[in-house]
């Protein structure tokens, strides 16, 4: 059952309102309300963050893009303004899960998928169940296949007792990002770093961030080794999908050897990449990504 609701104050936007003017709508899966916005109307374009982002990231892309699109973007159980149960297992195939009955609930269909960080797994995963429902791809220094790099700052953050004081405690990881993430650090305006930080103002309401960095799977007697290898096996039914990879070269996360990855398995994507911006590529190159993005959306259309 999808409603409408105002803010609450647990979703206060006090001191970023103007940079995310969007209604929030949840929706109940499983017992969990899950936020998201839905704005304009149009072709379907669904967007799904990463870690330790939410809807807020793509920001800039809505306000644009809903002038003539639907634009939905969610926050994953945990994350932005969703529940945040202290119960619940935070692994890639919960998120899949809700994802995937995100999108039947809510009965769309033709879905252009953007997805960075963490959306790329979820978001693969979530068409590799529903392939019928997508047409396009437009990704963001993300990952939907297995991988042995992880760069020393975050395998630190999954020292057991040290990540939670670090995740958990002090926000680090958050925090950090907002530094490390961008090569346009005068993008980050108090404004801005309030909507990323917002929803992850103490210790219970930082859980899923902790536990993102916790499901990285590396190993195969990792939980979520499995899933990831099902999600990179899915991967092969799309290749004859427009595609467009939006990468920020200089992500200490999601290097450029990930976006080679990707167009290894995809031969016919075309490439966006920004030598000068980083993991936060819609922050150092939003008004850049946009002119291309729509060319792509609207040349792919043509093409159908």
């Amino acid at each position: 059952m999808t409603e409408t609701l105002s803010t609450s104050p647990h979703h206060s936007r006090v001191g970023f309102a103007e940079e995310y003017p969007f209604e929030s709508r949840f929706l109940e899966i499983d017992g969990h309300r899950i936020h998201y916005i839905d704005e304009g109307s149009g072709p379907t374009l669904l967007m799904v963050h990463g870690n330790p982002t939410w809807s807020f990231a793509w920001r800039n892309l809505v306000k644009d893009l809903s002038q003539d699109y639907r634009v939905l973007a969610i926050d994953h159980l945990g994350c932005g303004f969703s529940d945040k149960p202290q119960d619940y297992d935070y692994r890639l195939a919960n998120h899949i899960q809700n994802l995937t009955a995100f999108i039947t609930e809510l009965g769309l269909s033709e879905i252009t998928l953007f997805a960075h960080d963490w959306g790329g797994a979820i978001g693969m995963g979530a068409a590799s169940r529903l392939p019928d429902r997508f047409r396009k791809f437009v990704l963001f220094n993300t990952a939907a296949f297995r991988s042995l790099e992880i760069p020393l700052r975050i395998a630190v953050c999954r020292t057991p007792i040290l990540g939670s004081v670090m995740l958990r405690g002090l926000n680090g990881f958050s925090r950090a990002a907002l530094r490390m993430a961008v090569s346009k650090p005068e993008r980050i305006t108090k404004a801005v770093r309030r909507g990323y930080l917002a929803p992850y103002d103490n210790w219970a309401n930082r859980i899923a961030v902790h536990r993102f960095v916790a499901d990285i799977p590396l190993k195969k007697s990792h939980p979520s080794y499995e899933t990831l290898t099902e999600v990179e096996s899915g991967l092969k039914q799309f290749q004859s999908h427009p595609m467009l990879l939006v990468w920020g070269e200089q992500d200490f996360c999601f290097t450029t050897n990930f976006l080679k990855e990707w167009q290894l398995r995809f031969p016919n994507a075309e490439t966006l990449s920004f030598p000068d911006a980083g993991h936060y590529v819609f922050d150092d190159a939003h008004e850049r990504i946009l002119p291309k993005v729509r060319e792509f959306l609207e040349d792919s259309d043509s093409e159908s």
